[in-house]
């Protein structure tokens, strides 16, 4: 609904309304969808030009004669906020109605918080708007939103709608006008809409100012109502969180957006997939291609470890099942696409297989070797490594160009990240393919080049080192969790090492060659490997564990201090605002580097892994925007100090973060300039 769509629209009401020989009009669209929202881009140059979209919406309700919007496609945000304007509203059996924007860290502004509780009533206003979520014809049909549902031909629908609306004389329906009976609201409605999000949208902004604007619906007049709804409106827009979150929204949409891609390169068709490695991992990845209805073969060294890998599967299934999120119909379906081997020429004509087998080297190269041989000519050969070298990897194989990366995120069933990894070799249409094939896995998938850990992880180091050599320095490991979690991260970096496994991170620092010279790296992980306390696996690591509930453990004080005896390490005041910038400006400048090196293609990027694949809140907007937020000559000044108190080891700042918080530029900007 960009502002010529809007220029264009009031001239053909106020055409509509001079016009004598025309009784009605229809609201309809070309192309593949009705409105389907706003211009977002237009939100960052305030003030909005004439007319906005409010304006627009009341200008149709005040139409002399009646309107009727027929939809196709979608109508969401300003787009069901236009046809709440129109008197009716009618649909082809396809369409979707919602008002995401809570997902953009706004609200409905043009009429939305308070039309729609009059159309289907307080609760699943409420419900609409808070989740963001579509709802189909069905649903909006019984709610009210619609008043007749098409199975024709929209146009001729519509048409034959509006001719019975005249033949029978019937009323406009101007939403502004119904009142809200507040007697059917119970005083504690609100209160436990309130309890909801603190739970499913802590600490996010605009869920709490969409509950106000319903509340002024109920207790003010439609314009005093309206008047709200703006000021608020105007608030989320101005909030860090809405440009947080918008800029999310268009950094994942650029992901796919790959600079330099040969315009030859080709989709290659993937119908028919494997998986060599029946663990937890090669199970979670089988089942988000089983669930895309693309035919699966899961591949085991042995019998029994096959049938243990299909057991998984089908135990992750059944509770979808016993919690109502799928039938057992849908799950037998599943299950009937999975096909288990212990043989290799049983995956001789798949398209694309993953390996995802222990993470070592030497075995990862000897499957490869096997794939080589078995796998038919152009089938994309890719590996689940989450750190090891893609290349030598490739360079094991006839076919580097065929050879990528698939690191999918734990749970894979479950985590939306995977990121796509590039080797020297990895031709362009493997790539392109790959990125196609994330999106119909429903995964966001985000190129990106080879080091140690790729963007992810090796970025997340340096957050989890930080909050390790404080636990050295005396700060408990469960204040340094509350810090983060209190800061939006979804669990604290203890937490997560516990989780993910203390072997599993003792592991991954120990394959990588270029680790720090330095005794205090990750120096608790290590203690607590040698100990055997992994984690929630073996009830104890960081914190103790009664079930998943974590726990502080008095003897990880002693641990700590004891090691930090060992190591010199003195214990210090450390306060809660130091926690913070350690851990994220560890990241930050690590992410500078990456940007330096073309690992990441733009900070965007960067942005969406960390919003998807470890916790971070979008409200923040990940942590290379949250650098932009604050300033990068405020993030340089804050790393140089800290070299000063700590030493250059880990407290240097990145060339690049250097030159541009000089310049007083932010990441967003360089890349800007690097594209064009």
């Amino acid at each position: 609904m960009s502002l010529d769509a809007r220029q264009s629209l009031s001239q053909a009401i106020d055409q509509f309304n001079a016009d004598d020989s025309v009784k009605a009009a229809i609201l309809i669209c070309k192309g593949r969808t009705f409105i389907a929202g706003a211009d977002i881009s237009e939100f960052d140059h305030l003030p909005f030009k004439d007319p906005w979209l409010p304006e627009v919406v009341q200008k149709i309700e005040d139409a002399n004669k009646p309107i009727v919007a027929a939809i196709h496609g979608s109508a969401l945000g300003g787009g069901l906020e236009v046809a709440m304007g129109c008197h009716f509203r009618c649909a082809i059996e396809s369409a979707k109605f919602g008002l995401p924007e809570v997902t953009l860290g706004l609200l409905p502004g043009a009429t939305g918080t308070q039309r729609l509780p009059r159309l289907v009533g307080i609760e699943k206003a409420l419900d609409m708007m808070l989740s963001g979520k579509p709802i189909n014809v069905k649903d909006a049909f019984n709610s009210g939103i619609l008043d007749m549902i098409i199975e024709t031909d929209l146009q001729e629908g519509a048409i034959a709608f509006v001719k019975e609306i005249l033949d029978t004389q019937t009323p406009i329906k101007r939403l502004s006008q119904i009142n809200i009976n507040s007697n059917d609201v119970s005083t504690e409605l609100f209160n436990d809409y309130r309890k909801q999000i603190a739970k499913k949208s802590h600490g996010f902004f605009a869920p709490e100012q969409i509950i106000k604007c319903v509340e002024a619906a109920i207790k003010l007049s439609y314009e005093d109502a309206l008047k709200i709804e703006n000021s608020l409106f105007l608030e989320c827009l101005n909030s860090e969180h809405s440009k947080a979150q918008r800029h999310l929204f268009f950094a994942e949409r650029e992901i796919s957006n790959i600079p330099n891609k040969s315009k030859d390169s080709k989709i290659r068709e993937i119908n028919t997939f494997a998986i060599v490695g029946a663990g937890t991992m090669g199970c979670g990845i089988a089942m988000n291609f089983l669930n895309a209805n693309i035919p699966v073969t899961l591949m085991e060294v042995s019998q029994e470890g096959l049938d243990r890998g299909i057991d998984i599967i089908r135990t992750n299934y059944q509770a979808q099942v016993s919690k109502g999120r799928l039938s057992q119909e849908q799950m037998d379906h599943y299950l009937e696409l999975l096909n288990g081997s212990t043989d290799y020429a049983d995956i001789s004509n798949v398209d694309l297989v993953i390996e995802a087998v222990f993470e070592n080297l030497t075995i990862k190269k000897e499957v490869f070797e096997k794939l080589d041989v078995a796998c038919k000519p152009g089938a994309i050969l890719a590996t689940n490594t989450s750190t090891l070298d893609i290349n030598i990897i490739a360079n094991c194989t006839s076919r580097p160009e065929d050879v990528i990366g698939l690191h999918f995120f734990a749970p894979a069933n479950i985590m939306p990240l995977l990121e796509i990894v590039r080797g020297a070799k990895t031709s362009d249409d493997v790539i392109a393919t790959s990125l196609k094939m994330a999106k119909t896995i429903r995964k966001v998938g985000v190129l990106v080049g080879v080091c140690f850990g790729f963007v992810g992880n090796r970025m997340f180091l340096p957050y989890v080192r930080e909050a390790e050599l404080m636990m050295l320095e005396g700060v408990s490991a469960q204040r340094i969790d509350k810090v983060a979690c209190d800061w939006g991260m979804a669990m604290g970096p203890h937490a997560v090492t516990d989780l993910s496994g203390q072997d599993v991170f003792f592991k991954l620092n120990d394959e990588w060659e270029d680790q720090p010279d330095d005794p205090s790296y990750f120096r608790i992980c290590k203690v607590l490997y040698e100990m055997g306390r992994y984690g929630q696996k073996t009830g104890r690591g960081i914190f103790k564990y009664e079930g998943r509930k974590s726990v502080e453990d008095p003897e990880m004080t002693e641990i700590a201090r004891r090691e930090a005896n060992v190591l010199g390490i003195k214990q210090k005041d450390i306060s809660d605002k130091e926690i913070i910038e350690r851990m994220l400006f560890a990241m930050i400048n690590e992410g500078a580097l990456i940007l330096e090196q073309s690992i990441a293609m733009r900070p965007g990027d960067i942005d969406v892994i960390f919003c998807n694949g470890y916790g971070m809140p979008r409200y923040r907007g990940g942590p290379m925007f949250y650098a932009d937020l604050i300033g990068l000559k405020q993030v340089y000044n804050t790393i140089v100090n800290y070299r000063e108190q700590y030493g250059d080891r880990y407290w240097t700042p990145a060339p690049l973060l250097e030159q541009l918080a000089a310049k007083n530029k932010t990441f967003f900007e360089w890349s800007k300039e690097r594209q064009t």
